[in-house]
């Protein structure tokens, strides 16, 4: 396995850890706390400057486990995307196409986080959960596709 392999699994299996840690802030925060009806970018006109408003309020004065949430689903957006753009550049076209769709699968759950923050809507956070765990099996999939085509596993 060459370098940019290894780096490329530890980043997958970050992308893995981050996403588990967030599904499961995700299921404190859906027990044990109540986003308020009323707060800045609740039930916005624009959705983008809304979530924007959503986000930055329970970043800033959300409850901590929400906080927390808010703050690591960002970093994770992050870590995500720069995992993509590694497999796509370093890795097999199957890798490279299961990290992409995974970042996309997390990209979609932020999307249903930050409408469950505007609109308080119960599916918007059974999609966020779904979506979650969908990117973990795509990252998982990047895993063993990693595995088989390196040099050593022949």
């Amino acid at each position: 396995m060459t370098s940019r392999q290894r780096s490329l699994r530890w980043k997958l299996l970050a992308a893995i850890v981050l996403v588990l840690a967030q599904a499961g802030l995700g299921v404190a925060v859906n027990l044990y706390v109540t986003v308020p009806a009323h707060h800045p970018g609740a039930q916005p006109a624009n959705y983008f400057t809304g979530s924007l408003h959503s986000l930055a309020w329970a970043i800033g004065h959300g409850a901590a486990t929400l906080a927390v949430h808010a703050a690591l689903g960002l970093v994770t957006v992050v870590v995500v995307v720069g995992t993509a753009v590694h497999a796509l550049r370093s890795g097999p076209r199957g890798v490279g196409g299961s990290s992409v769709l995974g970042g996309l699968f997390v990209v979609g759950a932020g999307f249903n986080g930050t409408s469950f923050l505007d609109f308080g809507h119960d599916v918007s956070s059974l999609l966020m959960a779904l979506l979650a765990f969908t990117a973990i099996g795509c990252y998982c999939v990047g895993l063993v596709l990693l595995a088989a085509t390196s040099p050593t596993a022949r």
